[in-house]
């Protein structure tokens, strides 16, 4: 006679048991996305707001692409040349190189900054104090005192100097070369010549 086999039957699986409602985290204290520090900020740091007012005002006067022929064969970049002022008599510019052109841009806006100018203005009528002429290599520039109303008679380069620096009326004249970089520095020599007014009162005899 055959044994009888008996079939046992498995036994059911427990389900998961859910966790209490105490062990569980609130949804609210949860990271928040919109209190994560800034992309590119260091710990403890916190990053530049949109709102805050920029210190200076930045303009890209020249962009050129240049090459440098090595044994492997040419590597190419691009220079930036950039004004950076506040309107306020302060300004000072920067040339830089990069690969890209954004990297050069910001490399030639931390050059400028680290190379910052002053010059007196007339308080009246926003214009310089006296006639001058700035030269560098083979440029000259002619920067004149003008009345208020005239505005800036000036070309590309040098307007963006004088804007930037706050002058609100003068002509200007280039002679000779016309890159844009010499013509910058003459202007540049030029505005760091003057003497204010109360100094070219006292030489005048006027005081």
């Amino acid at each position: 006679m055959a044994e009888e086999t008996k079939v046992v039957a498995p036994e059911a699986t427990e389900a998961p048991v859910a966790a209490p409602a105490e062990e569980r985290k609130p949804r609210g204290d949860r990271p928040n996305r919109d209190n994560r520090r800034p992309k590119g900020a260091r710990h403890g740091e916190r990053g530049p707001r949109r709102d805050e007012p920029k210190e200076f005002e930045e303009r890209v006067v020249f962009i050129n692409r240049v090459s440098k022929t090595v044994k492997g064969g040419r590597r190419m970049k691009f220079s930036a040349l950039v004004v950076i002022g506040d309107h306020k008599g302060r300004y000072g510019f920067g040339l830089a190189k990069a690969a890209e052109v954004p990297d050069a841009i910001k490399k030639a806006i931390e050059s400028a900054k680290k190379n910052l100018f002053k010059i007196h203005l007339v308080s009246k009528s926003k214009t310089i104090s006296h006639e001058v002429v700035g030269k560098w290599g083979a440029c000259s520039v002619l920067l004149k005192p003008a009345p208020e109303g005239t505005g800036i008679i000036a070309g590309g380069p040098v307007r963006a100097v004088l804007e930037l620096a706050g002058v609100e009326n003068v002509c200007s004249k280039v002679y000779g070369s016309r890159a844009p970089i010499n013509i910058i520095r003459a202007t540049n020599q030029g505005l760091n010549s003057l003497k204010s007014y109360k100094e070219m009162k006292a030489l005048r005899g006027k005081e």
